[in-house]
């Protein structure tokens, strides 16, 4: 064995290597924009925004819902609506299943009623956790008997978005739900009561074409993606170049489909702000 072939040490490493092999991966996240590493803590404590750069990480249905309601005010609705298996997919109801066990939510949105500042609202908010955030027959469901509870008891809606579209596993019962959540919120507009969308990221296929982009006001978060294929699919569609910055939220403002950018840590103010307007003009 030559001289520089020497073997690797075994046993139990001491020191700083030591202290490196058991470092908790679950501690440091990397930033997908700027690529620092952050601290879990200082993340949370941020509100999942990269102090350093200021990307927008996903978070959880009820981790939004607690940043926007006030305090014991959030009142879940519907939370016992399961999925069935329509198309008799292969392995649907077991990835279903495990999908339920892995987020704890039942499918891919939370509703409930709760005030904001005060303001009476019912909201909806998609969690990208499950299933991609994809609409099914639940969650078309859900966002419709949200916004008729609004519309009966003079609430506002707010429906915070994050899909990769209709659920294809549903066939024909997700694209339904199009149509379905769109005919509530015109019986709600009839009644003259206001309703807020907040597209996050990313926001998508038959959501974007349906109750995402249909708010009174519509607001989205920074540099989130907004749109209804892919850019890929795009530009292999239309053979165009795509212009700098397409189907981001900035990109989006520019062209009117979204009425003002809000970060996350000014999320609550805003809708406060909106909410005091809208209602008392209704």
């Amino acid at each position: 064995m030559g001289i520089f072939n020497k073997p690797k040490l075994r046993g139990k490493l001491r020191g700083k290597d030591a202290k490196r092999d058991n470092m908790p991966d679950h501690l440091w996240t990397k930033c997908s924009d700027c690529s620092e590493l952050i601290h879990t803590l200082d993340l949370k404590q941020n509100l999942n925004v990269c102090p350093k750069c200021e990307h927008h990480f996903l978070i959880g249905a009820r981790e939004r819902i607690q940043l926007i309601a006030d305090p014991e005010s959030f009142q879940e609705t519907d939370a016992d609506i399961f999925s069935k298996n329509p198309l008799g997919f292969e392995k649907y109801e077991e990835k279903v299943a495990t999908l339920r066990e892995k987020t704890q939510l039942n499918d891919a949105v939370v509703t409930g009623s709760l005030t904001i500042g005060g303001k009476p609202a019912m909201i909806a908010v998609m969690d990208f956790k499950f299933f991609a955030g994809s609409m099914g027959s639940v969650v078309g469901e859900k966002i419709t008997r949200a916004i008729e509870q609004a519309t009966r008891e003079k609430r506002g809606v707010i429906i915070v978005s994050a899909s990769s579209g209709a659920r294809m596993q549903e066939g024909m019962l997700s694209l339904m739900q199009m149509a379905k959540t769109c005919a509530a919120l015109a019986r709600h507009s009839e009644a003259q009561l206001p309703y807020i969308s907040l597209m996050t990221h990313p926001t998508t296929g038959g959501v974007t074409a349906s109750f995402a982009t249909i708010g009174d006001i519509n607001l989205a978060e920074p540099q989130c993606m907004i749109g209804f294929a892919g850019p890929r699919v795009v530009k292999e569609t239309t053979h165009q170049d795509l212009p700098p910055g397409f189907q981001t939220a900035e990109f989006m403002v520019e062209h009117g489909l979204v009425d003002r950018i809000v970060t996350r840590r000014n999320l609550r103010d805003d809708l406060d702000q909106l909410l005091g307007y809208m209602l008392a003009s209704s």
